[in-house]
């Protein structure tokens, strides 16, 4: 960092990645600044500058007094351990320590007593809501949506012929002639816990989804105008069961109600899609194996006569932009969806969907709402 450079952030104030202390004694109050950073986006801590732009200024002798302390903080009161990178600068006031601390990979960080605490804007808070702390498991690649339990679903509640058929194609062997238990068999999968189903296993196999788990279903409507209207629409359903129903029926209502072209056809022929199938094919499996399953929300599908959207719950996964994806990047959400994915579904994974879609049909729309937590893809008619 250049003098130009930090002077000009002192100038501009605090916010989400930059805090400014006149002075630091305390090794815990500085190791919760260190976790609050290392949880959300990494930042600097400037020691020397206080909140109102002034240079208070330090010393030779409190700048070993202050690695000291960081050092400490860092290795002894940050859980897992963190290294931030320090630099001294002398301006006209004083001496001024720079403290860059790194966004973390190894979510959630926390102080010795446990406590989790986040970026505020400026401040910085103590995590509380189950979700947000879910969430930094997730990035950390620690727990994932699909293999959270669903208390109520046991492997009594397994759909016994659904699963019996897909273990025979796919290990070409009876289900009956296999010497484990079918509840070892279904924990073997990583679809159970102890005999209790997961949400994979719930999705994939189960019997009673719609009823165990009724936020995670399809919403479909078409409206005739380009606006949402909650008293005027062509069509609606809500789309639930197992994964594989779900994917048919959502692809099945959106192709029943999608526009379609004449062309060369004859006056009495469906005509063809404007927008060929297999673009409906890889977004809409793609919002069922990627959407985020720690949100209790729905997927929604709105078809308007200019476009269609495909709303699914969770922004794009750790550091995952738009661009990235439209190249083939990819990030697995829910791992062991995804496994079985490829099995059940239209499904290659590979990041592959994404492009697949575009050189299908070129114009097609991805919004990321990280403040809303959620990602739309938007389907424009005749561009």
């Amino acid at each position: 960092m250049e003098t130009s450079e930090l002077l000009e952030i002192i100038a501009r104030d605090e916010d989400s990645k930059h805090q400014f202390k006149a002075n630091v004694t305390n090794e815990t109050s500085l190791a919760q600044e260190m976790i609050a950073f290392s949880n959300t986006l990494g930042g600097i801590l400037i020691i020397g500058a206080s909140d109102d732009g002034t240079i208070s200024g330090l010393t030779r002798k409190d700048m070993g007094r202050l690695n000291k302390l960081v050092s400490n903080a860092a290795s002894q009161q940050v859980k897992p351990p963190v290294n931030p990178i320090s630099e001294n600068f002398k301006l006209d006031g004083g001496m001024v320590m720079v403290i860059h601390v790194a966004k973390g990979f190894s979510k959630p960080y926390m102080d010795k007593n446990g406590v989790i605490w986040v970026k505020s804007g400026a401040d910085k808070r103590k995590a509380t809501a189950r979700e947000e702390i879910q969430r930094m498991y997730q990035s950390a690649g620690l727990l994932h949506g699909d293999e959270i339990p669903v208390p109520a679903m046991t492997i009594s509640e397994l759909d016994n012929k659904v699963f019996s058929s897909f273990y025979e194609k796919e290990y070409e062997e009876a289900l009956e002639e296999q010497e484990l238990s079918l509840k070892q068999i279904i924990d073997n999968l990583n679809l159970s816990t102890d005999g209790v189903l997961n949400i994979a296993g719930a999705l994939l196999f189960g019997k009673n989804t719609a009823l165990r788990l009724p936020a995670f279903i399809v919403k479909c409507v078409t409206y005739p105008g380009v606006d949402i209207d909650s008293d005027d629409y062509i069509d609606s359903q809500d789309l639930s069961g197992s994964l594989k129903d779900v994917f048919d029926n959502t692809l099945g209502f959106v192709l029943r109600n999608v526009r379609r072209k004449q062309n060369e056809q004859g006056i009495n022929s469906l005509g063809e899609l404007e927008i060929p199938k297999i673009v409906f094919e890889e977004l809409v499996v793609n919002a069922l194996i990627h959407r985020d399953y720690f949100i209790s929300a729905p997927i929604r599908i709105f078809i308007f006569s200019d476009r269609i959207e495909i709303i699914s719950p969770g922004h794009l996964p750790n550091n995952l932009t738009v661009e990235n994806i439209k190249n083939g990047n990819s990030n697995i959400r829910n791992p062991i969806l995804a496994s079985f994915a490829a099995k059940l579904l239209p499904y290659r994974g590979l990041g592959s969907g994404i492009r697949r879609a575009l050189k299908a049909y070129e114009f097609i729309e991805f919004v990321e709402d990280r403040d809303g937590n959620s990602f739309k893809v938007i389907v424009k008619f005749g561009v």
